[in-house]
């Protein structure tokens, strides 16, 4: 179940706020691990066991950390070792048994497992280390009620793709937050504003982007056409799931830090990993990149540190060759921009323009399924071997053109100033209140006629 389906919309999500709001606070969390857990079963029950270990497990070294100081280092790396396991087992061991018998002989070859990969993984298993490290380290305390823990673990809000929360952001709110209607219609707001972004804008552009990559006849036109495409999906797609996230948070009392900054207006590489699933950057700073000696370190071994922490990033989003080389390709911009364009004076507008050239052509090999396809279409973009255009392509364009445009505008703060500009205005919230009911109904009637509503970050 994803927040952009009907079930969700007009069943578990009003459903879920009923209950919610119906029992006293001290009850507030048994109601939302009950329905993070419903929420994670609706398409795979049997995985809900393997996340009923994680809390279990994960709670119970918590514990036993405080109780033995003396051995803590050694259960840090014990837990720290059953999570990464249970994370390598399900998203790595067919890529790595699949790879390895690329190289074996015929008749020696291993038997390849066809896991199906349990939503969310990467995302509370990575909640689970920042916590356990962070306890490690003296942050806080363990937590001592099982339920809390649990609800941290399981919040169905930020479950299946962030943002990753780290448990010293939202310790406090466990036990006290604040729920007012206020912050309730805050959190609407911000829910159906990612709603609007994912069904109007991310779903559109998936279509621009499977129309130009699907024509028989590849051109230079289409190549741009696809890959312009897929950069607005992407970033509306995740970023109004954030939204929606960091929404649902609110009108629960939560605050969820937030994820997207308008990345497509970065300057160079590395304002675009700050502005980017900041959760992530920020996970990989804390817990990799500075355990590593981060740029406290002599040129070689910090070129080697952003190297690691850029191939597992890469590694992260899915087991591919074409996401290792991902983040390689990463890894080799932020060390250049380090060290070598960092230095040079580029005008803003310049600057911008590079940025999302480069992002762009980072996207073309995260959305090939091959290397293979990724260089072919990389070809096709600088028009080797290929025509200019095609009727199919020009077609594409026609039909699309004015959407992507509309996409490209609304990349900009425009939205977001025009909001905080008229709830300035007396009665400003109440129009802004009847636009959300305008976006909502749309929605959902985009999500009645269409059938097309992929979720990008659902696999990883």
């Amino acid at each position: 179940m994803v927040f952009s389906s009907l079930t969700f919309l007009l069943f578990f999500l009003p459903a879920s706020l009923l209950l919610y709001y119906v029992v006293p606070f001290k009850a507030k969390n048994y109601v939302l691990v009950f329905v993070s857990l419903i929420f994670y079963a609706w398409g795979e029950p049997v995985y809900v066991i393997l996340m009923i270990y994680s809390i279990l497990m994960n709670y119970g070294m918590g514990r036993l950390m405080e109780s033995q100081p003396r051995f803590k280092k050694a259960i840090l790396g014990y837990t720290v070792f059953l999570n990464l396991l249970v994370l390598g087992f399900f998203k790595y061991s067919g890529f790595l048994v699949t790879s390895l018998n690329s190289i074996l002989p015929a008749g020696h070859q291993l038997p390849v497992r066809d896991l199906k990969l349990p939503i969310g993984i990467s995302f509370y298993t990575f909640q689970a280390l920042s916590y356990i490290i962070d306890l490690y380290r003296g942050k806080f305390k363990a937590q001592k009620n099982l339920i809390r823990f649990a609800a941290y673990i399981t919040m169905f809000p930020q479950l299946i793709a962030g943002p990753i929360v780290r448990y010293e952001d939202v310790e406090s709110q466990f036990e006290a937050r604040e729920i007012t209607l206020k912050k309730f219609g805050r959190g609407m707001l911000r829910f159906i504003a990612g709603l609007g972004k994912k069904v109007l804008l991310a779903n559109t552009a998936g279509v621009v982007f499977d129309a130009a990559r699907g024509l028989e006849a590849q051109s230079f036109l289409s190549a741009w056409l696809g890959t312009v495409g897929y950069t607005f999906q992407i970033y509306f797609d995740f970023s109004g799931y954030s939204d929606m996230a960091i929404g649902l948070g609110e009108m629960l009392g939560f605050e969820f830090p937030e994820n997207f900054k308008y990345p497509y207006l970065a300057r160079s590489v590395t304002e675009f990993w700050r502005r980017w699933h900041i959760s992530l950057g920020t996970w990989f700073r804390e817990y990799v990149y500075i355990p590593l000696g981060g740029n406290r370190v002599s040129v070689p071994r910090h070129i080697l540190n952003l190297f690691v922490v850029w191939m597992l990033t890469g590694l992260w989003h899915g087991a591919g060759w074409t996401f290792l080389l991902w983040g390689v390709y990463y890894g080799i911009l932020l060390i250049l921009d380090k060290y070598l364009f960092s230095r040079w004076k580029i005008p803003k507008a310049i600057g911008v323009l590079v940025t999302l050239f480069l992002v762009m052509l980072g996207w073309v090999v995260f959305s090939s399924d091959t290397i293979g396809d990724a260089f072919r279409t990389y070809g096709a973009m600088f028009c080797v071997g290929v025509p200019f255009a095609t009727t199919g392509a020009a077609y594409v364009l026609l039909r699309y053109g004015l959407l992507l445009v509309v996409e490209a505008v609304a990349c900009l703060p425009l939205m977001h100033k025009l909001y905080v500009t008229v709830t300035k205005v007396r009665g400003g919230r109440i129009v802004m209140y009847f636009l959300a009911v305008g976006v909502l109904a749309l929605s959902v009637v985009f999500l009645v006629t269409e059938n097309y509503n992929p979720f990008l970050y659902f696999r990883f």
